[in-house]
């Protein structure tokens, strides 16, 4: 076949797909998921399958790279694993005296500066919301504390007494 019939890229060798993604959790540790978490997610996978891949397909020729579409099958792999193997945790019944996952938490250190935590699965932690996973080591420390309570915690500048000021559940 003439030169002239042929893309640049044929030429190139087939890349091979990339590796799915590992899972974040632990061997034999449970995908715990929130309610708002689980319905998120959900939310990110059906946009991606009907929306984003489609489009992305239908993309004419070379505006999406073969790498992007990998990258959302990747994605879109991932969120149908997470929500296959989740255990959906509702929150616990009123009164909310102590930390359990889903919760949120407000903390006071030794000088009086609060902060908040929200205790979420893997697929659903955000630092940048301060919600973290329930995996994480605040979390492991918040787990169980009792409404002013008084836990210890090793922040990289060093132990600290945080004490739960509050909890709640969305």
């Amino acid at each position: 076949m003439s030169k002239a019939f042929t893309r640049e890229s044929d030429d190139l060798p087939d890349r091979t797909a990339r590796p799915p993604l590992p899972s974040l959790l632990p061997p034999g540790v449970k995908n715990y998921l929130t309610p708002n978490g689980a319905r998120r997610l959900q939310e990110e996978l059906n946009r991606l399958v009907e929306v984003e891949r489609p489009k992305a397909a239908a993309a004419p020729d070379g505006s999406v790279t073969r790498q992007q579409i990998e990258t959302l099958d990747q994605r879109i792999h991932h969120l149908g694993q997470c929500l296959h193997s989740a255990e959906i945790v509702p929150p616990p019944a009123a009164p909310w005296d102590q930390v359990r996952f889903g919760a949120t938490v407000t903390v006071r250190d030794g000088n009086g500066i609060e902060s908040r935590y929200r205790l979420v699965g893997m697929g659903e932690a955000d630092a940048d919301r301060g919600w973290v996973s329930w995996l994480s080591p605040i979390a492991k420390a918040l787990l169980n504390a009792k409404l002013r309570q008084r836990v210890r915690f090793k922040f990289p500048t060093g132990e600290e007494l945080l004490e739960v000021v509050n909890i709640s559940y969305e």
